[in-house]
C-alpha cells in the first residue's frame, strides 16, 4: 500500500473518531441520553444477575434427549409366565406418532392451548394471571406450560419458591431451544403422573379403563386430561360431580379451539365416565414371603434405585426367571 492510501486511511480513521467524539460530546449531556444509557446498564445488569442467581446452576437440557424413565423389574415363574413386578408406579413409553390426535388435542385444549405457538413460557398468560391475582388477591395458579411442567417434572422438582419457578422458565426456554414440540409433548406425556400408580398416559388409560389407549372414547380421552391438575380432586369414584363438571368443560375448550364439533361436545358430554375400579395389575400373580424374598436378594445384589446403577431393582427393568411354579 502507498504511502499516499495509508495517510489517506488515516485521515478517514481521524475523522470517524473526530465525528464519534463530537457526537458524544454533543449529546451525553441530553436527558434521553443519559435515560437510555441508565436504561442498558439496569438491562445488562438484570440479565447478569438471572445468569448468576437461576440460569448458572441449571442442569444441561442434553439429559432430556437421552432421558430414560424408572422401568419395573419383572419376574417369571420356571417356565417364563410373569407372576409379579417390582414398581413404584406402572408406566407404559409410548412415541408420540401413537398417541391418538384427539387425546393429544384433549391435553392441549385443558393444559396448553398456546403450546404450539409459544416458546416455552407463555407471557401473555402470565400477565393475565398475575392481573385476575391482583385483583382478587389470590396467587396465580395454573400459568405454567407443558415445557415447563416437563422442566419441573423431570429436571428442576417439585420446590416451593418463586426461584423454582425462574428456573423452570429459563429452562423451558433451553428446552424449545433444544427439543421439536412434538419431543417435547412426548415426554410430557409420557412422564406426567395421573393417579392410581400410573406414569404416564398409556399407563392411565389401563389404570382407570382397563383399555389400551387408541382404543378410548372422546369423553375418556377428555377425562385423563384433566388429572394433571390433581388426580385426587378429580376420583372418578369418591368425586364423580366434579370429575364430570371438569370433564365437560375440557370438552368445551376443544370444541372453542376447533378440535371437535359441537355436536361431537354434546355426545362427548353425555356419556358417563366410564371408568373401572382399582385393579391389582395382571403381572403380581404371586406374591407373600417367595416373592418378597426374591427382592431382597435383588436389592442386595443389583440395588434398589438409579442411585444405586443402571441394573436397580426399582428402576433398571430386569427380567428375573425364579423357580416358582404358582401362578
Amino acid at each position: 500500500m502507498s504511502e499516499t492510501n495509508i495517510s489517506s486511511v488515516k485521515m478517514r480513521l481521524k475523522r470517524e473518531i473526530g465525528g464519534l467524539r463530537g457526537w458524544y460530546g454533543r449529546v451525553h449531556d441530553r436527558w434521553w441520553f443519559r435515560i437510555l444509557a441508565g436504561l442498558a446498564l439496569l438491562s445488562g445488569i438484570f440479565i447478569f444477575l438471572i445468569w448468576l442467581l437461576i440460569a448458572r446452576n441449571l442442569p444441561s437440557v442434553e439429559t432430556l434427549k437421552s432421558y430414560e424413565p424408572p422401568l419395573p423389574t419383572y419376574v417369571r415363574a420356571y417356565d417364563g409366565m410373569p407372576i409379579h413386578s417390582y414398581a413404584r408406579e406402572r408406566r407404559v413409553q409410548l412415541s408420540y406418532p401413537e398417541y391418538p390426535q384427539k387425546m393429544v388435542e384433549a391435553f392441549l385444549s385443558a393444559e396448553d392451548k398456546t403450546f404450539f405457538s409459544h416458546h416455552g413460557v407463555d407471557f401473555p398468560g402470565l400477565v393475565r394471571a398475575a392481573a385476575e391475582g391482583i385483583l382478587t388477591g389470590s396467587t396465580p395458579r395454573g400459568t405454567s406450560t407443558i415445557t415447563q411442567q416437563v422442566a419441573k417434572n423431570l429436571v428442576v422438582g417439585n420446590e416451593q419458591s418463586y426461584l423454582r419457578k425462574a428456573k423452570e422458565g429459563v429452562l423451558a426456554w433451553r428446552i424449545e431451544d433444544t427439543l421439536s414440540k412434538e419431543q417435547i409433548l412426548e415426554l410430557y406425556l409420557n412422564s406426567i403422573e395421573l393417579g392410581r400408580n400410573a406414569g404416564g398416559v398409556a399407563a392411565a388409560s389401563q389404570a382407570y379403563f382397563g383399555k389400551e389407549l387408541k382404543d378410548l372414547t372422546l369423553p375418556q380421552w377428555a377425562y385423563l386430561a384433566i388429572l394433571p391438575k390433581g388426580p385426587a380432586n378429580y376420583d372418578p369414584d369418591r368425586k364423580t360431580a366434579r370429575a364430570l363438571e371438569r370433564r365437560n368443560w375440557v370438552l368445551g375448550q376443544m370444541s372453542e379451539n376447533g378440535f371437535i364439533t359441537q355436536a361431537e361436545r354434546d355426545a362427548a358430554r353425555a356419556a358417563p365416565l366410564g371408568t373401572v375400579p382399582r385393579q391389582t395389575p395382571k403381572d403380581e400373580r404371586v406374591g407373600g414371603y417367595f416373592v418378597e424374598e426374591v427382592r431382597r436378594q435383588l436389592i442386595d445384589k443389583f440395588g434398589e434405585t438409579d442411585a444405586s446403577g443402571p441394573y436397580s431393582v426399582y428402576s433398571g427393568g430386569l427380567w428375573v426367571r425364579t423357580s416358582s411354579t404358582k401362578y
